[in-house]
């Protein structure tokens, strides 16, 4: 079963961490993509830029309309993802916990079942 993890970052909570903590969290994820890739459970995973640096496309009268900048007004956006292929939803929830944003108060990891890929129906 293929699981997306998303990574749901809040700037302000990351800038009232220490460098040591900001420093712990990229060995974390250092350490989760290397026992994944050990465990033949990665698939992918991708860092997304700010929001502020985001478009988003709207059709309006059959022409389409690009506005800049995020979507939502909101603290929390998705900064990032990991693509897995587990045996089921207690092993990627499993998987999840070990992220170490999951244990910082203000930063959420969400969980979510692949529904189709490639034109194939997954859940």
């Amino acid at each position: 079963m293929k699981f997306l993890i998303g990574l749901h970052i809040n700037p302000a909570v990351l800038d009232a961490l220490t460098e040591e903590e900001q420093a712990a969290i990229g060995a974390g994820h250092a350490k989760f993509m290397a026992d994944l890739k050990a465990s033949g459970e990665f698939i992918l995973t991708q860092a997304l830029v700010d929001p502020s640096q985001a478009a988003v496309v709207r059709i309006r009268d059959n022409q389409p309309v690009v506005t800049d900048g995020p979507f939502l007004e909101a603290k929390e956006y998705l900064g990032g993802f990991y693509l897995i292929d587990v045996e089921d939803k207690a092993r990627a929830l499993e998987l999840a916990a070990q992220i170490p944003d999951a244990a910082i108060e203000g930063l959420g990891v969400e969980v979510r079942q692949i529904m189709f890929s490639d034109g194939q129906l997954e859940a």
